[in-house]
């Protein structure tokens, strides 16, 4: 079975076909697309977002679409910068002025106040319309300089008390266990195995 997921990003692309490399589903992406036009994501949450991709891509290619949208959410911030994660610094996006951005925000903020959270909503849209939901959160605090070199985003920025590193000090199947992410995407891996059978029954 052939699904898209509705990303250009190589590590979300990586994060999934790591998860599947025992199912026999075929990941492609908005790569392997010539002539995809960027989704307008003006919903107001992140299950808004994710829908709002996954909905084009499967009326576009005729195939399971999967979409996330995902974020960091800061409690100093009153939950900035959430959905504007990518583009938290303007557009175009970029990861670098984005931690910038968020590091100056949160420079007068003591260490015990920079509790944070990555959150995933992660959509599943059928050809025929059908849709599913899946969720995941990771808790965590933003240092004050970035560590780390693997993963992307504000990943740097995230420590994780759980591994005392920060997202991108981990390896990437270290990632695959606790990622806001991963947990979302593990959690739709049912959900396709169940499209899968209903498609080949």
């Amino acid at each position: 079975m052939k699904i898209i997921l509705a990303t250009q990003n190589q590590g979300k692309i990586r994060e999934l076909q790591e998860l599947l490399v025992d199912e026999t589903i075929e990941v492609l992406s908005l790569r392997d697309l010539a002539d995809w036009e960027d989704v307008e994501e003006n919903g107001v949450t992140f299950a808004d977002n994710a829908a709002l991709k996954a909905r084009v891509a499967a009326q576009k290619t005729g195939l399971i679409a999967l979409a996330d949208d995902s974020g960091l959410e800061v409690d100093a911030l009153n939950g900035a910068p959430g959905v504007y994660s990518a583009r938290y610094a303007g557009e175009p996006k970029d990861d670098e002025r984005n931690n910038d951005k968020l590091l100056q925000q949160l420079e007068s903020t003591s260490d015990d106040k920079r509790t944070a959270r990555f959150r995933c909503a992660l959509v599943v849209v059928t050809p025929e319309g059908e849709e599913f939901l899946t969720e995941g959160s990771v808790e965590g605090q933003i240092l004050r300089q970035r560590r780390g070199t693997d993963g992307f985003g504000y990943d740097p920025l995230f420590y994780v008390p759980e591994y005392a590193r920060t997202m991108a000090e981990l390896t990437l199947t270290e990632k695959n266990k606790l990622s806001h992410r991963a947990q979302a995407f593990r959690k739709v891996i049912p959900i396709l195995q169940t499209l899968r059978g209903n498609i080949s029954s």
